[in-house]
């Protein structure tokens, strides 16, 4: 009889990432598939005809040393939740064998080889050999991460490009995004993440075996996304300057990150705060396969010693002091990934909080979640993992308090402020969508709008009849170059006349600090009338606050000091300026089509109040490889400029193209995106 022999495995690449649906990834060496989905190669033999009578097959598929062995069948009969080899019903070649490979939905994620053996009379053992990548499937309705959705698979998994919000509930700024999933070796360092963690390095054997459950990866993923227990991606830091490594705002991708941390030997890069962190780890998550997307909660309380209250001290004169531990970031950014929560009930399921961004321990690791979004808001701090902490961030309560040479002199509570607005962005739609009824009851119908009215004080210890009503408002959203325009509205609720000091007093702070010293008082006093009302009308020039202020944030506080009695009212507003836009603008926008050459204009005008020079950077996954930096010199105020870019898309779909424009006069940086169809040559 002829001898048998393997001539060629054809892994056939693109057959596959098209079923997978992961053909973002094809220009990785490894073929890359979802778990729950079929595998199909081609053998080629030679000498002669497969015999079905006499001959056998076998697959042999490994992970690490893990490994299973199947029989490859003529039945198509397959199992969600064993591995399971089969040839080709349709296919009647016995000498060019189409044959499927077919993974359970509970597969491991990770990198994996196969050898497919032919059997033959003699038991004459011939081998051919390949590899593959194994993802989550959220297509796969057996999958722990499927979701029924398609516009929010093709959001959380497939979209390489996003906006993350800051800024403040009332001014939400949107910063351009890009997840880079698939640009070269951040798939690979995405999975290099899973291997140099302490979980692996540990024992290899168990954290293969965990890696089937996307509530281990993500926990694993969040200890990772930062440096501080292990040989994280990114160092972070809140203090100082950042001349030994990268200014956190300036980072436009997740791919530069990715990339230059693999590239390093694994060491920490330089350096991140909360938005990059949660931005880094949405990428990782969707390069698993584990839809996930980034979300701000604005307001979000530090409660360090767990009692729900957040105290905030202030001046007598309305200067804002740093007397407390806790603290409120203007806002913070996670992330929540999508997955069955078969380890707490099927009520918990769907989406999960994580938060990467290193604060408080869990489990003695610097990691945070995976929280069920319903256990927060039914508050179920029994349940797995870190919900107490979680809760807190959205849920706190914020008491004021007026010191005075060491006494307090007034103090309120404010119950609303804390997660006055949690977005994300919107499925398929470059705006923020608000989700804060998924974390907590709504209290009232102003609590989570942008447009929430300021701060309300009042004298609680005198009394409604005889007190003071107090209200700091800004008359419009404040805008750069322009001059902060505001109101204080005194009420004199009382029947006796009043003589008032007020205090007004501005300091910048960044979004997580307590304010610098400050920088703009007004003083004065107010003579009341019984029941009178007094509209006081101020503001602060550009000149006053450009040169402090810059990409942060201002603490606008008045305080009343009734002359009298010597009590006090605090009213406060934290809030941030709208900076100018880049606008970019690509000619015949509708016939952009790939590997041809486009051209695009990015145009700035400067709307400060002096001269700004600085560096623009123009980037696009999937549209320019790298980046595209120009140099911009000098600009008066009021002028505009404009700069002509080239570019050649090399994927399809809508691709995001983003500048930003660093200015070296100020603390600020200039940002604007374009969101391009590609359409296939």
């Amino acid at each position: 009889m002829e001898d048998l022999k393997i001539k060629n495995v054809n892994l056939e690449k693109s057959e596959n990432l098209e079923r997978h649906r992961t053909e973002g990834f094809s220009s990785s060496k490894s073929l890359v598939l979802r778990r729950g989905c079929p595998l199909r190669i081609s053998v080629q033999l030679e000498g002669r005809s497969f015999n079905p009578k006499t001959d056998s097959l076998r697959v042999k598929v490994m992970l690490g040393r893990l490994y299973v062995i199947m029989p490859v069948t003529f039945s198509k009969k397959v199992s969600s939740s064993h591995w399971k080899a089969y040839v080709d019903p349709e296919g009647r070649d016995l000498q060019n064998l189409s044959i499927f490979i077919s993974s359970p939905a509970s597969a491991a994620v990770g990198r994996y080889r196969f050898q497919l053996y032919v059997f033959t009379p003699g038991r004459k053992k011939i081998c051919g050999f390949g590899t593959f990548i194994l993802l989550c499937n959220p297509w796969c309705r057996e999958d722990a991460v499927y979701n029924p959705f398609e516009d929010q698979r093709e959001e959380y998994i497939q979209n390489d490009s996003g906006l993350l919000f800051i800024g403040t509930s009332r001014n939400i700024v949107s910063r351009p995004w890009s997840f880079d999933q698939f640009e070269p070796g951040v798939l690979e360092a995405c999975l290099n993440l899973l291997q140099v963690s302490p979980q692996h390095q540990e024992s290899r054997r168990k954290d293969y075996l965990n890696r089937n459950n996307p509530v281990y990866i993500s926990r694993v993923v969040s200890a990772m996304i930062n440096s501080e227990d292990d040989r994280g991606v990114l160092e972070g830091k809140w203090k100082g300057g950042y001349k030994d490594g990268f200014n956190p705002s300036l980072w436009t991708g997740s791919g530069d990150i990715l990339t230059q941390w693999a590239e390093s030997g694994y060491r920490p890069v330089k350096y991140g705060q909360c938005w990059v962190f949660a931005a880094v780890m949405c990428t990782v998550m969707r390069v698993l396969g584990i839809p996930c997307r980034v979300i701000t909660n604005f307001d979000s309380a530090h409660d360090t010693n767990g009692n729900l209250v957040i105290e905030e001290y202030y001046s007598e004169t309305g200067q804002k002091l740093n007397h407390s531990k806790d603290s409120i970031w203007n806002f913070h950014v996670w992330v929540e990934c999508w997955m069955t929560r078969w380890d707490l009930g099927s009520g918990m399921d769907g989406w999960q909080i994580l938060d990467p961004t290193p604060q408080e321990r869990s489990g003695g690791v610097f990691c945070c979640g995976p929280a069920p979004v319903k256990a927060i808001k039914d508050r179920r701090i029994d349940l797995f993992f870190d919900i107490p902490f979680v809760y807190a961030e959205v849920n706190a309560d914020v008491h004021s308090v007026v010191v005075s040479e060491g006494r307090v002199v007034s103090h309120y509570t404010d119950t609303e402020r804390v997660g006055s607005l949690i977005c994300t962005k919107a499925v398929g739609l470059p705006r923020h969508q608000n989700i804060t009824g998924d974390y907590k009851c709504i209290k009232s119908l102003t609590s989570t709008l942008s447009s929430r009215s300021s701060t309300v004080s009042e004298d609680l210890s005198r009394g409604s009849s005889r007190g003071v009503l107090l209200v700091l408002t800004l008359d419009n959203v404040p805008v750069a170059g322009e001059p902060i325009h505001f109101t204080v509205k005194i009420i004199n609720k009382g029947r006796v006349a009043k003589r008032m000091k007020v205090h007004l007093n501005a300091q910048a702070k960044e979004y997580n600090h307590s304010p610098s010293d400050t920088f703009w008082e007004n003083h004065g006093v107010v003579q009341l009338a019984p029941k009178e009302v007094k509209i006081i009308h101020q503001q602060i020039l550009p000149a006053q606050y450009e040169d402090v202020v810059g990409d942060d944030l201002i603490n606008l506080a008045v305080v009343l000091e009734d002359m009298a009695s010597r009590e006090r009212v605090l009213a406060s507003e934290e809030f941030n300026i709208a900076s100018p836009q880049l606008t970019i603008q690509i000619a015949d926008e509708d016939s952009i089509v790939a590997t041809k050459e486009q051209a695009a204009i990015v145009a700035f005008t400067n709307t400060f109040s002096h001269p700004v020079s600085g560096v623009l950077t123009v980037a696009g996954a999937g549209l320019i490889q790298g980046k595209a930096h120009f140099r911009m010199l000098p600009l008066r105020p009021g002028k505009s400029v404009t700069q002509r870019i080239t570019f050649i898309p090399n994927k399809v779909g809508t691709k995001m193209l983003q500048a930003s424009l660093a200015l070296s006069d100020i603390n600020s940086t200039v940002r604007g995106f374009k969101m391009v169809s590609v359409r296939r040559a």
